[in-house]
């Protein structure tokens, strides 16, 4: 499975990787501005996005917007700045940074136990 992880602090995206890889992604994009992700989600279609809101340049918001344009994939906010994505996004599962290993993995499971099911 492949995952887009939109983050601009590179230990952060780091982390994110490494809690895929246990659950059991095998291909990442890794990327840190909005024209980036919306290029590596046209290159590669992923099977997950989990995206910061507050970009260096940009917004993880406006990515997954121009994103999700096409077939549905499974979307996890990950940021110090939920009210956005409160505002914007709600139907995407949100977690406030700093989190754990445990709460992304167990966002991870259920947004693509979602998709399945969708």
């Amino acid at each position: 499975m492949h995952a887009l992880i939109i983050e601009d602090e590179t230990l952060i995206a780091m982390s994110i990787q490494d809690i895929l890889e246990e659950c059991g992604f095998t291909s990442f994009d890794v990327v840190n501005s909005t024209e980036q992700a919306i290029v590596a989600a046209q290159l590669k279609c992923p099977d997950l996005i989990t995206a910061d809101v507050q970009l260096n340049p940009g917004s993880g918001i406006d990515a997954v917007d121009q994103i999700c344009g096409g077939p549905p994939i499974p979307v996890i906010f990950i940021t110090g700045s939920p009210a956005d994505v409160v505002k914007r996004m709600p139907h995407h599962p949100l977690i406030v940074k700093p989190f754990t290993n445990e709460l992304v993995a167990t966002a991870v499971r259920s947004a693509l136990a979602t998709a399945k099911e969708a």
